[in-house]
């Protein structure tokens, strides 16, 4: 499914300030505030992020590639996977103490969050992917063609009705526009190594 598809066919959890195909990348701006977050250590629920999703089978992969030129405080990009307000999880670049980090945050009732730092890779193309096999998510991440990194493997009831597809939002400032490259569905990774 390529953006322009993805576009097309897909749905939004909330419309971004804009949203447009040009010269074969999309470019969404993201609403000042957007975020999603449930409850965990900061006692409030966001659930306003700029999603645009898709039908996600029990065995399918789906890939987003963005670039990383953004550097504000809590700007993040990547790809969501959704069920319900309660139970979602998304994976990305999120940009925090200065520096941007990939990480996943998984919902069930509950946010958590995992970071790790990747400064090396500002002003380049990321691409994270997750893998939906049984009863998990496995999310991956690389920066161009580099060898993909293991950034999480969360729990997801296989007999789940879920959606997924791009994802950003801008919890702290206004202007966040994100440039996504490239939108893939695909067949889950045969394993977790």
């Amino acid at each position: 499914m390529s953006l322009e598809e993805l576009l097309r066919d897909g749905a939004w959890t909330t419309e971004p300030v804009r949203a447009a195909i040009d010269d074969g990348v999309l470019r969404v701006e993201a609403r000042e505030g957007s975020d999603a977050w449930r409850v965990t250590s900061y006692d409030f629920i966001h659930d306003d992020a700029h999603a645009l999703l898709a039908p996600l089978a029990a065995r399918e992969a789906v890939e987003v590639s963005f670039l990383l030129d953004y550097s504000e405080q809590f700007d993040q990009a990547g790809v969501m996977i959704r069920v319900d307000e309660r139970t979602w999880i998304k994976a990305g670049v999120e940009v925090s103490d200065g520096a941007p980090q990939v990480g996943a945050v998984v919902t069930r009732g509950v946010s958590d969050w995992s970071v790790a730092p990747v400064p090396e890779w500002v002003g380049r193309e990321v691409t994270v992917r997750a893998s939906r096999a049984g009863d998990a998510v496995t999310v991956r991440a690389r920066v161009e063609d580099e060898p993909w990194r293991l950034v999480r493997v969360a729990p997801l009831d296989p007999t789940a009705d879920a959606r997924a597809g791009l994802f950003c939002c801008a919890p702290s400032r206004s202007g966040l526009t994100v440039t996504f490259t490239d939108h893939r569905r695909g067949e889950a990774d045969g394993s977790l190594h």
